[in-house]
């Protein structure tokens, strides 16, 4: 049996990113500790999840200008995360008042509501809710 716990997101800012997660997303913050590049630089091990979740994300601060050029486009400009929530009307709402960038309005679909929403590093969103 597999699972996956981890994918990995790059960032401009470790503490920004803890900010958002843990803060407008309501996520634990699971692990923050040092580390070691593999050439033996320093930087951050950055682990947050969903409260209940399996999968968290591991936060990556971006290193070097490929990885900057990353930073919220990692998937192409398409939507690349998809975020399950039990009760969507709250969850928007503390999202709006946090100043969270929305791509149109809320709409209900077959599958329940669903809005695009970028994250702090720019990547695009699916706010999923039931119908």
């Amino acid at each position: 049996m597999a699972s996956m716990h981890l994918v990995t997101i790059v960032v401009a800012d470790y503490d920004l990113a803890i900010e958002f997660f843990t803060q407008v997303l309501d996520f634990d913050l699971i692990d923050d500790s040092p580390s070691l590049t593999n050439d033996g630089r320093p930087k951050r091990w950055v682990e947050v999840r969903p409260k209940d979740g399996e999968t968290g994300i591991l936060l990556a601060q971006a290193d070097g200008e490929v990885q900057e050029a990353a930073v919220g486009n990692q998937t192409g400009g398409r939507v690349s995360f998809f975020l399950n929530v039990d009760d969507f009307d709250a969850s928007y709402q503390r999202m709006v008042a946090a100043g969270v960038k929305f791509v149109g309005e809320p709409r209900t679909e077959d599958y329940g509501q669903v809005v695009v929403f970028f994250d702090i590093a720019g990547n695009k969103w699916d706010l999923l809710g039931p119908g």
